[in-house]
């Protein structure tokens, strides 16, 4: 490690500071509490609940375990009524998650790294695993998770150990094992917008060595935002309409071997997304010239809609999954093989309005469909040894088919008159160059195209622990990951018209039109000159030393690196690169006023390197990180309007500090505090892609959208009652500081989160427990994320957060 690595950290801007003073407090007030409370490390044991993770693929305690994480008990989303992944950053402050466009768009960061959500192209930098299988797309992972044990999430490059695409860090969700004995649960709940929750389990033994569990639940509720469009049928967006099934068998047939098969099955139809004005920009007027109903950009928390379309969002999910451990000697096997299936479609009974107001300019529809397989294998050595080691390999294998269709309505044509001069001025265009009357931008006309990425890869990886002594652990951990992406792009069907015609260059009369020729057609892969394949491979590492100060102090360094393989741009603005256009002339195979862009970003590689501190006391705990994280290449995907562009980052730079605390000053009261403090930098980005067209150099810039700060903090009363009647009352905080959402945008654009929620429940001695919550209780208000809408220069639209929620659950579990 660079001795200069942390130098410089008290310096680099007051919040910098602030948060080195945060964690000063703190430790001292640790160190206080120690030193008062004389507490013996037995006793500390003994009374202060031991938390079991599995962040290092063995089965450790919280505390021990030298990895930056934070653990969400299955205790505690059950009370908090936490639905689905989208809701875990109420409780972990360095995780954000971001819906967007459509129900199965949801983009997940880790110390403000993160990317994947609305390109099918980028999968996430942070790496869903569910009982050990890899998730590669968001819209895999977002359904409701039955019988969860706990979910940790761990911060930083994870790549030694979690194969693929973990650059940022990694969410691992456990749920679970089938039960031996007869359990079970039903749950119903209702709640305004008409909320309906249906959903239990039962599990039980079918013999003294096989068991099963299954579980599925139903949840629905009405649209939250009105319709204002006169248009029949439009239906209320932002509604719920979401199953899932879950089926498991436990088999044991010695004591040294366990099979775990596992099933599941999900859907979600739903009405999605509400996008409100922010800025209503110059072709408003023409819209509303049309006839169209424009939103008022006063009040984008008004919950309207002026859409002319039900933006239909239909997904389904499953996949099956066999684990299988086997205990040798001196060593243990594990194998988990799975096989997902993800189908997302979108505009599927009628195209999407993505013109956002209630003229009929441009619609989309899109049909996504993801086949997955993928193969792990360890060896990890069992018992007291100074070299505790663990090898294995994942492999992966990805077929990937989009279709993306955009669509002319019936005022497309108006539109683009009144932006060259007024009504009819198209015709006189066609008729001044021998082109029929109206065979530009007819209603109805398409412009379609056809994606298919085939993605094979595997990892190969070992960890290897050595105890210097009682004390001091030293670990190395290493992987070398290969990847290979083919890809084909096709655009059979251009029936714009008008976007396939060669215009003349400037200063001929007719250059201007170049503006109004919505996406020219795109040149298909592969072709004579481009390649449509690429091949990564590489090795990162992980070193670690760990020091055991006592059985209630532990200290931690680590230095690791992370790897993320090329992503392709698969959208519809996937141009061909500039040092590509020499040798496409030449070979005359270049569209009608061919553009470029990027077809791909190349590599991640993540680097980090952190200092970090846990203890636990008798009545408590508290864990700090310090980390510099880098990463060189970050994969940028900015939405312009008409499509995304996709680029390589120079380098992002995020130094910061987070830290995690419990105290229990009695059996009753439980009170948790947890922050992220960070300092976000594009130390270089030349090149990048500004919202609305063109390049800027965000060099020496913060990255939007990474909030400096951000609290969570939760106070937690258990109470019993007579006759055997005991509950909790719950209430979360969650504060994130002020972001922009987007750079180069007004500054009118950004996002601050202070956000209560609140539960309390009461179970009853025959098995009865009854629920209540209510989620953002003071209505809190803020843009989830921004883009400019397509066709609508000046003009952003913004994601408002949800509005206040709330219900009450009434369960019955048996056993």
């Amino acid at each position: 490690m660079n001795k200069n690595t942390f130098h410089n950290f008290p310096q680099t801007n007051k919040i910098f500071q602030k948060t080195l003073l945060v964690s000063a407090v703190l430790g001292a007030l640790s160190a206080t509490t120690l030193q008062a409370q004389e507490i013996d490390a037995v006793e500390a044991e003994e009374e202060f609940e031991r938390i079991f993770v599995t962040a290092s693929k063995r089965t450790t305690g919280l505390q021990e375990t030298p990895v930056a994480i934070q653990v969400v008990s299955g205790k505690a989303i059950d009370q908090a009524n936490l639905a689905d992944i989208n809701d875990l950053q109420i409780l972990v402050p360095t995780l954000r998650v971001t819906p967007l466009e459509r129900s199965s768009n949801v983009n997940f960061s880790l110390r403000g790294f993160g990317n994947g959500a609305n390109n099918t192209g980028i999968e996430p930098s942070v790496g869903i695993f569910i009982d050990g299988v890899y998730r590669s797309r968001a819209g895999g992972a977002i359904g409701n998770l039955p019988r969860v044990s706990q979910i940790e999430v761990l911060s930083g490059p994870q790549s030694t150990l979690f194969g693929k695409n973990a650059s940022a860090g990694v969410i691992s969700v456990r749920t679970l094992e089938p039960s031996y004995d007869l359990e079970g649960k039903v749950e119903v709940g209702i709640g305004n917008y008409n909320n309906q929750l249906v959903k239990g389990y039962v599990t039980n033994g079918i013999t003294d060595n096989l068991a099963y569990s299954l579980s599925g639940a139903f949840n629905t509720r009405d649209g939250f935002t009105e319709s204002i469009s006169n248009v029949e049928g439009i239906k209320d967006l932002n509604d719920k309409d979401r199953w899932n099934l879950r089926g498991q068998m436990l088999y044991e047939p010695t004591e040294d071997v366990k099979v775990r098969f596992i099933a599941d099955y999900s859907e979600i139809n739903e009405i999605c997304c509400t996008v409100a004005a922010a800025i209503n920009g110059p072709t408003t007027a023409i819209s509303q010239a049309l006839g169209g109903i424009v939103l008022d950009d006063a009040d984008p928390f008004a919950f309207q809609s002026a859409l002319n379309t039900s933006p239909t969002n239909d997904v389904e999910d499953g996949g099956v999954s066999v684990q299988v451990d086997v205990d040798f000697e001196d060593f243990s096997f594990t194998s988990i093989t799975a096989y997902r299936t993800n189908e997302v479609l979108t505009g599927a009974d009628e195209p999407h309005d993505v013109d956002y107001n209630s003229s009929d300019v441009l619609s989309l529809s899109t049909d996504l469909n993801i086949e997955t397989t993928t193969q792990e294998f360890r060896l990890t050595s069992t018992g007291e040894r100074t070299l505790d080691w663990m090898v294995g390999g994942f492999f992966f294998t990805e077929e990937v088919e989009f279709s993306d269709s955009l669509s002319f309505g019936e005022d497309a044509r108006g539109f683009i008159d009144f932006l060259i001069g007024g009504p009819g001025t198209f015709s006189g265009v066609e008729a001044a160059i021998g082109l029929p009357d109206g065979f530009s931008y007819s209603a109805g006309s398409l412009i379609n195209t056809h994606f298919k990425q085939d993605n094979d890869a595997y990892s190969i990886f070992g960890n290897f622990d050595y105890h210097m002594s009682d004390a001091l652990t030293a670990t190395l951990g290493i992987a070398y990951t290969h990847d290979e992406k083919e890809v084909t792009i096709a655009q059979p069907l251009n029936q714009a018209l008008f976007s396939s015609l060669p215009l003349p260059p400037a200063p001929h009369p007719l250059s201007g039109l170049k503006a109004v020729q919505f996406l020219p057609p795109n040149l298909d892969l592969p072709n004579s000159v481009e390649d449509n394949s690429t091949t990564d491979s590489k090795t990162t590492y992980s070193v670690r030393l760990a020091y055991t100060l006592n059985k209630n102090i532990n200290f931690f360094a680590t230095a690791a690196t992370g790897f993320k393989a090329t992503s392709w741009n698969l959208s519809r603005d996937s141009r061909p690169f500039p040092s590509d256009e020499a040798a496409l002339i030449a070979a005359g195979i270049t569209q009608p006023n061919q553009s470029y862009g990027t077809r791909y970003a190349s590599p991640e590689l993540a680097t980090v390197y952190e200092l970090g501190m846990k203890t636990r006391f008798k009545k408590g705990g508290l864990n700090v990180t310090i980390f510099n994280q880098t990463i060189e290449g970050f994969q940028s995907s900015t939405f312009i309007g008409s499509g995304f562009v996709l680029a390589n980052a120079g380098e992002q730079t995020t130094k910061g500090i987070e830290f995690d605390s419990v105290y229990r000053p009695s059996d009753q009261w439980t009170l948790t505090l947890a922050g992220t403090f960070l300092d976000p930098v594009y130390d270089s980005f030349v090149g990048a892609s500004a919202v609305g067209g063109g390049q800027i150099d965000l060099s020496g810039t913060k990255p939007a959208g990474i909030h400096e700060q951000s609290i969570t903090a939760g106070i937690v009363y258990n109470y019993e009652l007579e006759n055997g009647m005991h509950g909790y009352v719950r209430t979360d905080y969650i504060y994130e500081s002020e972001v922009a959402l987007v750079s180069n945008v007004p500054e009118s654009l950004t996002r601050e989160v202070s956000t209560f929620n609140a539960s309390a429940g009461l179970n009853f001695e025959n098995g009865v427990m009854l629920q209540l919550y209510v989620r953002n209780i003071t209505n809190d208000e803020y843009f989830l994320s921004s883009f400019p809408p397509p066709t609508q220069t000046g003009s952003f639209s913004v994601y408002p957060n949800p509005p206040r929620t709330f219900g009450v659950n009434v369960s019955y579990e048996f056993y």
